[in-house]
């Protein structure tokens, strides 16, 4: 019989199908598993309505065949089956989907039980993907109804043919003549039991069908020597069918959760918590999510990638579907699964983004309020969660100038001055005093080292709580909320604390106008090392402290030139000078009898100032060298 040519597209059309479309040759198996589920599931929609089919849903099933010996593999249904017509329309038309026609025809028929029937095939493609793999296909197709047969075949471009032929029974078989093995194609992996197991369980464990294969398998030979073995080969279920997301929540009990994630995304431990979504509306989907308990080893790296694997109706899309998950819930692991989706002609990639946005608003919400339930009703569960990802948190505050940090404030923990347990910000609010008007924090590397901040002394003393900030971002975080629930954030080294009366004001005034000549010695002695001299109102009991000037911390300072180590970022420091401490009397005397032994204490003093804030000495010899002289 004469080659026809393909009816509607140019040999240049379908080379670019073949060759440019798919981003990975392995989709070709399932889009081919895809179309023969839509042509059992248009049989199965048929049994539902017409007693003759007499076939039931049990009855249905897909096959893989291979033959390594003549490079085939074949893909075969039991569903409805094609008549020459329809091999010469689907087949012989590129782009133009018998499942989409089969589907307008069901929504036009008013008795159409939109629910009862599932077909993933839109666009009509999906099938010439065999010829990434293949240099010949052979499609024999009996329809329902008809006791006439078809063979339609083609080896690429050069057309196809259609001609009689046998088949016992409905149904299709595509028999595919795998490619050899070329300098960078491994064709001969889709011959290869284990590797076609693989890409099963990976795009198509969720098709409605068994999907079955004849595997090799091993076990103990019968009357055999110990631990002789012997190969024999079993018909397997290759596919799960029906996935856990689509269960009841009844029907899913919370061991098979964890299971599920365990083996799905290869963790040893239990998640923190499962969330489970079926969401209908605009835009119909379910989703169940994860929070690890543990981050990846890789989790930190550039080569982590965030994301959601995306189904639809099933049916693998992504494997990472980064635009479902913001970057501060980047650790979530899950699956989503719509219907709904407008998928590209590849079905790979979306068309039109409007309902993945949808999703991943919805989906933003229920991970934060699902946390919120965790934080309030297993806090040491929350506690421990916080510990692995709550920095992941804090950067999401962050990101795109605060864009989220509403949504994330009342997620953050800190630890504080009055509680050994890490507190929410709103937790700090309902133990504030009656008169505080303001959230107080003190940045260290440690709560140790923050607790002995002298700067801390006055606030401590007025009874109030202090937040401690031991992370590097902590205290970036702090001016990006700028405020909570109206209480502004203050830095315990900050001028502006307001915490003195009317009288310890204009005392301390005076105190400066009386100090103004020791104040202008010791600024003179450490010259640009500081950029003001003052005497504080904040220490009591310690002689000095440094305290930085303008927009930036000493820590963002240690955390800017972490990250930028070119930048030299620096602070402006000012030092704080005690004048009820005996240390100021006694360096104000010797400011007027050894001015040489003042400048040498003046040195000492600041370089403790230093050590206290946690900042390093520029020269340490230098340093030595005078606590030396001072012993001597």
């Amino acid at each position: 019989m004469a080659k026809k040519q393909f009816k509607a597209e140019s040999k240049r059309l379908l080379d670019l199908m073949i060759n440019s479309i798919y981003t990975h040759k392995e989709i070709f198996l399932r889009e081919i598993i895809s179309n023969a589920s839509d042509a059992v599931d248009k049989l199965c929609y048929m049994a539902l309505t017409d007693a003759d089919v007499g076939m039931s849903r049990e009855d249905f099933e897909i096959r893989i065949e291979l033959d390594k010996e003549n490079r085939t593999l074949t893909i075969l249904d039991n569903g409805v089956g094609m008549t020459r017509e329809e091999l010469e329309s689907n087949l012989g038309t590129i782009a133009r989907s018998g499942s989409l026609q089969f589907k307008k025809d069901m929504a036009a028929d008013e008795s159409g039980k939109d629910e009862e029937i599932d077909i993933i095939g839109q666009f009509g493609v999906g099938f010439y993907s065999a010829f990434m793999v293949s240099d010949k296909v052979k499609v024999i197709s009996r329809a329902y109804g008809s006791d006439e047969a078809w063979c339609w075949e083609s080896s690429g471009t050069d057309g196809y043919t259609v001609t009689t032929c046998e088949k016992a029974a409905p149904g299709t078989d595509i028999i595919m003549s795998i490619k050899p093995d070329a300098d960078e194609e491994n064709y001969s992996q889709f011959l290869d039991e284990y590797q076609l197991t693989t890409l099963v369980k990976k795009y198509s464990d969720y098709i409605r069908f068994p999907i079955k294969m004849e595997r090799e398998k091993r076990r103990p030979k019968e009357g055999g020597e110990e631990n002789e073995m012997e190969t024999y080969r079993e018909v397997e279920t290759l596919n799960s069918m029906v996935p856990i997301w689509q269960r009841n929540k009844s029907e899913v009990t919370q061991e098979d959760l964890h299971a599920f994630y365990k083996e799905k995304f290869f963790d040893f431990e239990d998640p923190v918590k499962a969330i489970q979504v079926d969401a209908e509306g605009i835009v119909s989907y379910k989703a169940l999510l994860f929070i690890p308990a543990k981050a990846s080893y890789d989790y930190y790296t550039k080569e982590y990638q965030r994301g959601l694997q995306l189904y639809s109706s099933g049916v693998l899309i992504m494997d990472k579907c980064a635009d479902l998950l913001p970057e501060h819930f980047r650790f979530v692991r899950g699956v989503v699964d719509s219907p709904d989706l407008s998928l590209n002609i590849s079905r790979e990639l979306l068309q039109h983004d409007r309902q993945l946005k949808t999703i991943a608003a919805n989906l933003e919400k229920k991970i934060r309020n699902e946390l919120m339930k965790l934080q309030r009703d297993d806090r040491e569960k929350y506690e421990s969660f916080f510990n692995v990802f709550g920095l992941q948190l804090k950067y999401g505050v962050l990101a795109d100038f605060g864009k989220s940090k509403e949504q994330l404030q009342d997620l953050l923990l800190f630890h504080s001055s009055d509680s050994d347990k890490p507190a929410t910000l709103a937790e700090y609010l309902t133990r504030m005093k009656e008169d505080q008007k303001d959230i107080y924090y003190a940045t260290g590397d440690t709560s140790v080292k923050i607790a002995a901040l002298p700067q801390a002394e006055r606030i401590r003393d007025k009874g109030y709580e202090i937040l401690y900030f031991t992370h590097e971002v902590d205290e970036f975080v702090a001016r990006t909320l700028m405020a909570y629930q109206e209480k502004s954030f203050k830095s315990v080294n900050s001028d502006d604390l307001d915490l003195e009366s009317e009288e310890e004001k204009d005392a301390l005034k005076k105190k400066e106008e009386d100090s103004k000549p020791l104040l202008d010695f010791v600024k003179e002695t450490l010259g640009d090392g500081v950029s003001e001299v003052k005497v504080s109102h904040k220490l009591r009991s310690h002689p000095v402290c440094l305290s930085a000037g303008g927009a930036l911390s000493f820590e963002m300072e240690k955390y800017l030139n972490q990250v930028q180590p070119d930048g030299n970022a620096k602070a402006d420091r000012i030092l704080e000078l005690n004048a009820d401490h005996p240390v100021f009397g006694k360096l104000d005397m010797l400011r007027e009898t050894d001015k040489d032994a003042a400048a040498r204490c003046a040195k000492i003093l600041y370089h403790q100032a230093e050590l206290m804030a946690g900042l390093t000495i520029e020269d340490p010899a230098a340093y030595s060298e005078l606590v030396f002289e001072l012993m001597g």
